[in-house]
């Protein structure tokens, strides 16, 4: 307890949640779980809004760690954070800091017409749910185990994978000599190759043989560079449909001018989430 006589007016929590992963994939240490399995979360502060406004920050994900960390205490490291709590967790302190009501300005596909539609982000929260990852990806007598990304991983893919981006739009429009140039485009494509399996290997937690276990990443990405291409697509179908099942679902809009339903994509953009 703080010996601080204005301690009584501090911030307090908002909101409680329970985590889709249920605490799991946390390495230990990275998390208190209450005994509850309820996480309280509190308002952000003056500080973590400025955190939120730093540019670099946002870029290398240390705004999102920090202001995790600030306003859900119990995660002690929000790197751990697997991906199925990310859109959970950053909703909770968004509704905790600003209320649940989120604008979203959108444009009807038939009309044109530019409207704003008030979302209640606490749908958001009660429709997020973990994919089961018990099941494993069955290639004749392997057995292959899948886990979720956890925050550090996804930031380090994202950042790679925006800068081979970059780096191929600059190739694209530059004058450089075709032979220089082609060769650095299927350098920046092998890259983006070696990103794809790399994803891969964070995505499996073991695999399965008749008589052992297998763990060691080396092994692992050994394995997905020599397997056959039927294993490896089996491998990537089930990493990529677990993913896109922790996708928070599209909105369902009318235009409030010609009534047209359409469907608008809702994805948690980080520049302007908590603006």
């Amino acid at each position: 307890m703080s010996d601080n006589p204005l301690a009584n007016y501090f911030r307090q929590p908002s909101i409680h949640i329970s985590l889709p992963s249920k605490g799991k994939f946390y390495p230990k240490g990275s998390i208190d779980m209450p005994k509850n399995g309820e996480l309280p979360v509190y308002p952000m502060t003056a500080t973590d809004e400025i955190t939120y406004k730093t540019p670099d920050a946002l870029f290398n994900g240390s705004a999102v760690i920090k202001v995790i960390e600030s306003c859900v205490p119990a995660i002690k490291d929000a790197w751990e954070i697997p991906v199925v709590d990310i859109d959970l967790i950053l909703t909770a302190i968004r509704i905790a800091s600003y209320g649940h009501t989120l604008d979203i300005e959108t444009t009807c596909p038939n009309c044109n017409e530019e409207a704003s539609y008030g979302f209640d982000l606490r749908s958001v929260i009660d429709n997020i749910k973990s994919p089961d990852y018990k099941d494993p990806v069955k290639v004749g007598d392997l057995e292959v185990y899948i886990k979720p990304l956890n925050y550090k991983d996804i930031n380090e893919n994202n950042i790679a994978q925006f800068e081979e981006q970059k780096l191929t739009s600059i190739l694209q429009d530059s004058e450089m000599p075709e032979e220089e140039k082609l060769k650095l485009l299927t350098e920046a494509f092998q890259k983006v190759t070696d990103l794809t399996i790399s994803s891969m290997v964070q995505s499996i937690d073991y695999i399965k043989t008749e008589d052992t276990v297998v763990k060691d990443k080396k092994y692992i990405d050994e394995f997905l560079h020599e397997c056959e291409r039927l294993t490896f697509e089996a491998i990537r179908e089930r990493i990529v449909n677990l993913r896109q099942l922790n996708d928070i679902k599209p909105l369902e809009l009318k235009c409030k001018e010609c009534e047209h339903e359409y469907i608008q994509p809702f994805t948690l953009d980080m520049t302007n989430f908590f603006a």
